[in-house]
């Protein structure tokens, strides 16, 4: 149950600032066609079985394109995915295939793309959406893993792009 908060938004927004999260590109594709977004909002759930859940803003009524499509793949960003994490957090105001041009891209089961290139990428399948404040959190169960090379991880931290 979700009461009501007495904590300002500004001041939650600066703390969480100082949490350092690994960057990811969450992305969709099917029906309800395709999307693409950078979160630094996805965490494992269980490991039996794999799951994973994300954060998606609902501001945006693209982002229903994932509970639509019923699938969605988690893409851990390496040190040397900032234009692309830009690119696809908003910057430049591209739309979603100049976005997706920016990348190379491949499937496994789901439909959902997979970044090639990154440290890892989970496609997963939905089994729970949620509104939860302003985000939908989706749960999916991972039905395929694709790891690329050990390279340093980006991250965000303090309102800016790192590398870990």
């Amino acid at each position: 149950m979700l009461t009501t908060s007495t904590i300002d938004r500004d001041s939650f927004r600066d703390a969480m600032s100082r949490f350092a999260s690994a960057v990811h590109l969450v992305t969709t594709d099917g029906p309800a066609g395709r999307r693409g977004v950078t979160v630094s909002s996805a965490c494992s759930v269980s490991d039996e079985p794999a799951t994973l859940l994300v954060c998606l803003n609902t501001s945006s009524p693209a982002n229903d394109r994932f509970e639509n499509n019923g699938n969605f793949a988690v893409n851990l960003l390496s040190e040397d995915s900032e234009a692309i994490a830009r690119a696809f957090a908003g910057e430049g105001q591209l739309e979603s295939d100049a976005r997706f041009a920016k990348g190379e891209w491949e499937v496994l089961q789901t439909g959902a793309p997979l970044l090639v290139g990154s440290l890892a990428g989970f496609d997963c399948r939905i089994l729970e959406a949620k509104i939860v404040a302003t985000h939908r959190v989706l749960i999916g169960e991972v039905v395929a893993i694709r790891t690329g090379s050990k390279s340093p991880s980006l991250v965000y931290l303090d309102r800016t792009y790192r590398s870990l």
